[in-house]
């Protein structure tokens, strides 16, 4: 499958921005997991939000501690593509954000939350966020 995510930007502290990442229409996301990740310079990349395999819309999800409650990630079917909208955002959440999608054999797995499961990455889009 191939990803292409876009959104990044520059935004002041407490702002909200939303990554999108899409796939062709021939590869159903709705059959993967898809997983956000982030990395900073200097720092290693770090799981951020993913949202599991579901019939439908939806699926199981799962968040960085730094993350919870102020990061969504929701799938859009009929898009074929999947979101990370990003609330009250700080300082430290500035990084290159890239998707990242593994096919998937049931609902009942969970995300994974190590980079290296995954097989399929989108280019990474930078959000800068000015305190």
């Amino acid at each position: 499958v191939q990803l292409q995510a876009s959104g990044g930007g520059l935004v002041q502290a407490g702002g909200s921005l939303r990554l999108s990442c899409a796939a062709s229409r021939r590869t159903p996301l709705s059959t993967y997991t898809v997983a956000w990740f982030r990395q900073a310079p200097g720092k290693e990349r770090e799981f951020v939000g993913g949202l599991g395999r579901r019939f439908g819309s939806g699926g199981t999800t799962s968040y960085a501690d730094s993350v919870k409650g102020r990061f969504t990630v929701s799938r859009d079917n009929a898009e074929n593509t999947v979101y990370l909208q990003m609330n009250n955002l700080e300082s430290e959440d500035t990084a290159v954000y890239y998707c990242a999608a593994k096919y998937t054999r049931s609902p009942a797995i969970a995300v994974a939350t190590l980079a290296s499961t995954y097989d399929a990455w989108g280019q990474g889009t930078q959000v800068t966020v000015s305190s």
